[in-house]
């Protein structure tokens, strides 16, 4: 199957709506609605100049997380009437594709085409793979997670309708396909502001370091997020204290920060990706297109993976 972009076109109009921002204040978990946006001009990269703040006062950690969202454009604003309205969230579903490598178990690099899809209210995640082993058939796989439910698809959408697809539960892997959400930039962003006064900020190298624990099914996982000169979220790495969740030690760095929408909405990602998990890589990939006008995407739970869970 060819990993294409689709739905910008028809969710660009949708870009163009602000009234149903107008009454939110900026949402730390992402429970903005999709398909509307706020029409506001571009942020200043801003606080790289003045330098970070260093302490964790929570004026500090707020001012740093602000800067941070507006940098990615996480955070936008709208001035109606004459009147400035608070900022909002504007990010709950995108879609991602990218290229690359992904490892094997062994460290085997294998050639991998990828496509994620997530939203952030609910915490929802599918990734589609090709992966093209050095001699072997190409592998294409659906792996999804939400909430507490993981499971793989044999489409997407499979095991929703009879005879419409398979979805395989695979429980034991929610804890880690969830982690990738929170992980990524904008998850960090919305995690920080989650944890409230648990959110500490320390300095490095001159660089802000934003260390904050996750909650629910990840609550056992500690993140570590250090900040570039730009605002932009350049490392992060989790860690647990569980020796049974092994697999979410994890460290990720993100670089080539840019506009990488097809259609350019100031949403800047990462445009190479490269992570390693317990110390030995796992993917390195080359965003090519990012969907940040909330694409129209839900992530159902089967039936079946449910009570999988349930027993």
């Amino acid at each position: 199957m060819p990993m294409r972009a689709g739905n910008t076109k028809a969710v660009a109009m949708r870009a163009l709506t602000i009234g149903a921002f107008a009454a939110l204040v900026l949402q730390p978990a992402g429970g903005q609605t999709d398909g509307s946006r706020i029409m506001a001009s571009a942020k200043p990269a801003a606080a790289a100049a003045a330098g970070h703040p260093v302490g964790s006062n929570p004026s500090d950690v707020a001012k740093t997380l602000k800067d941070a969202a507006e940098t990615l454009g996480l955070a936008r604003w709208s001035a109606v009437g004459g009147q400035r309205l608070p900022e909002v969230d504007v990010i709950n579903t995108m879609e991602m594709w990218a290229s690359g490598t992904t490892y094997n178990q062994s460290g085997t690099a294998i050639k991998t085409d990828y496509h994620a899809s997530l939203g952030y209210n609910p915490p929802a995640m599918r990734v589609e793979m090709t992966r093209t082993a050095a001699g072997a058939a190409p592998q294409h796989t659906f792996e999804v997670v939400r909430d507490a439910y993981a499971w793989d698809e044999s489409e997407p959408g499979g095991g929703l309708v009879p005879g419409k697809g398979t979805a395989t539960p695979v429980p034991a892997a929610a804890s880690g396909r969830l982690l990738q959400l929170w992980i990524l930039p904008y998850g960090v962003i919305k995690a920080a502001m989650a944890a409230g006064d648990k959110t500490k900020m320390s300095a490095d190298n001159g660089m802000a370091v934003l260390t904050f624990p996750l909650s629910g099914p990840l609550a056992s996982v500690t993140v570590r997020a250090t900040l570039d000169a730009e605002n932009e979220v350049a490392k992060v790495e989790t860690r647990t204290d569980n020796p049974a969740l092994s697999n979410l030690n994890t460290e990720t760095e993100y670089s080539e920060y840019a506009d990488h929408g097809e259609i350019l909405t100031d949403v800047k990602s990462p445009g190479h990706i490269v992570r390693k998990q317990g110390g030995h890589a796992v993917l390195d990939l080359k965003v090519k297109t990012l969907d940040a006008n909330n694409p129209y995407l839900v992530f159902p739970v089967p039936p079946n993976v449910k009570a999988a869970v349930a027993k």
